[in-house]
């Protein structure tokens, strides 16, 4: 016997991408070189050794991307700007070609009913500003509130849904501690370093967005990791905490006014990491203005992470009491398929930090699910990873939580960074070799649960 989930009314539906990802003509009218463009040149940094010099070439084929969202019945369309699209060389000089391109992007998308969702860095710094050192340096943050004015002086009048960032923890963790994503510097002091700028640099935007664009909704997107403890034991706690502080409330806590955790400020200490005093690179008004009003909390969330302690033997350790999903239950992009999660997370952000709304604005899973013999996608596997996430989605709007919108990850399979195009997230397969899109099986349920406003468990 089904059951449906009936979501509330005025739900948001819609599917997200991002600029390097799709977009393509990395060098044309007048678009200055970003940071992936550069790193992606770097051999060994990106696993098959492609680029997204062409990507799904979005930027020629918009007019036919638009009109498949609208066949899609997609309500929301969640995209980003390519800052060194718009200032070549990171502040100063303004591209006017940039700024027509995403006008028309956007009035073509208000001519179908889709609203426009717009996030203003999703990775791309131009790398003008890294030449001079990148998010590690404050003038970053100055030169990212130039371009968020220039933006929104250009769309604000259209535009009223703003992301500052899309997920600071990968831009600086990932780009300047880890190394996998640009600008693929492995410096621990950096990374603090460019949290903060990030952190600070959306809080400096926001009154920004909102007097450039009246009445608009401003946000910030941040990626979080459901995290437990492998055992009950005191070394797999305290290294949860730790990767709970290192992954979720390093980033989170600084925007509900809570400043950086203590707890994690003198674990860096310890590690080195900071000096003694800790953060020096916070500023007097710094923290109040990274605390400032915003609109809504954007989340995006795939997997949850079992925690286990590696400070102490594994034979003094108690044995783990809390498994991982079995491998046939993990996407191909080794992530294992965790729905409970979201709705723990949900419910995690909202009664602890009361934001005013939250939208989902990634979920989404990895496989090559190609076409069969009658030419349809059959990504089973990738429905029912949408719709148990749903589902939990659901139940924590059940429980209380205000969650105004959901974007599923991807509408197109695209350029994913490091793993080049190994991996396809979108419910649209594409085709690099000719550019066509064909919608998945995925995609046509996804176009049902938008018209019923609801989805249906067995």
């Amino acid at each position: 016997m089904t059951r449906q989930c009936i979501f509330p009314d005025h739900f948001l539906w819609g599917a997200a991408t991002s600029s390097y990802q799709i977009e393509g003509a990395w060098n044309e009218d007048g678009k200055g070189e970003s940071i992936w463009d550069r790193f992606a040149r770097i051999p060994g940094t990106i696993e098959d050794g492609s680029s997204g010099d062409v990507a799904c070439d979005h930027y020629h084929r918009w007019r036919e991307d638009i009109a498949l969202m609208r066949e899609l019945g997609l309500r929301s369309y969640r995209f980003s700007i390519a800052w060194p699209r718009i200032l070549p060389n990171g502040r100063g000089k303004v591209n006017q070609a940039g700024l027509d391109f995403y006008s028309r992007l956007v009035d073509e998308l208000l001519a179908h009913d889709i609203i426009p969702f717009v996030t203003l860095y999703h990775w791309d710094l131009p790398q003008a500003l890294q030449d001079e050192g990148g998010w590690p340096l404050r003038s970053t943050a100055e030169a990212f509130v130039e371009f968020a004015d220039v933006v929104s002086r250009h769309l604000g009048d259209r535009v009223k849904h703003w992301i500052t960032h899309n997920e600071p923890w990968c831009a600086s963790m990932l780009g300047y501690q880890i190394g996998r994503h640009a600008p693929g510097l492995q410096n621990w002091p950096a990374a603090l370093a460019a949290s903060h700028h990030l952190l600070l640099s959306h809080g400096w935007a926001v009154p920004v967005l909102r007097r450039n664009s009246l009445g608009a909704e401003v946000g910030i997107t941040l990626n979080f990791t459901h995290a437990i403890p492998a055992s009950p034991s005191a070394a797999d706690l305290d290294a949860c905490r730790h990767f709970d502080g290192y992954f979720n409330r390093w980033f989170i806590d600084p925007l509900y006014g809570r400043h950086y955790p203590a707890d994690m400020v003198a674990d860096y200490i310890d590690a080195g990491y900071l000096p003694p005093e800790g953060m020096t690179a916070i500023e007097p008004g710094d923290l109040q203005a990274i605390a400032v009003q915003t609109d809504f909390l954007g989340v995006n969330y795939y997997t949850r992470a079992i925690i286990r302690s590696t400070a102490i033997p594994e034979s003094d350790n108690l044995p783990p009491t809390v498994q991982l999903a079995p491998q046939e239950e993990w996407t191909e992009m080794g992530w294992e398929v965790y729905p409970d999660g979201l709705y723990e997370l949900l419910v995690r952000l909202y009664f602890n930090y009361r934001p005013p709304k939250l939208y989902v604005t990634e979920n989404g899973a990895s496989y090559s699910d190609g076409a069969g013999s009658d030419g349809r996608i059959c990504d089973t596997r990738r429905q029912r990873y949408l719709r148990d996430h749903l589902s939990a989605a659901h139940r924590a709007i059940a429980a209380g939580v205000p969650l105004s919108g959901y974007f599923v990850w991807s509408l197109f399979d695209n350029f994913e960074w490091d793993k080049g195009y190994t991996q396809r997230f979108g419910i649209v397969w594409i085709d690099y070799t000719t550019q066509q899109r064909i919608p998945k099986e995925s995609a046509a349920w996804y176009r049902k649960v938008i018209e019923a406003n609801a989805i249906e468990l067995d």
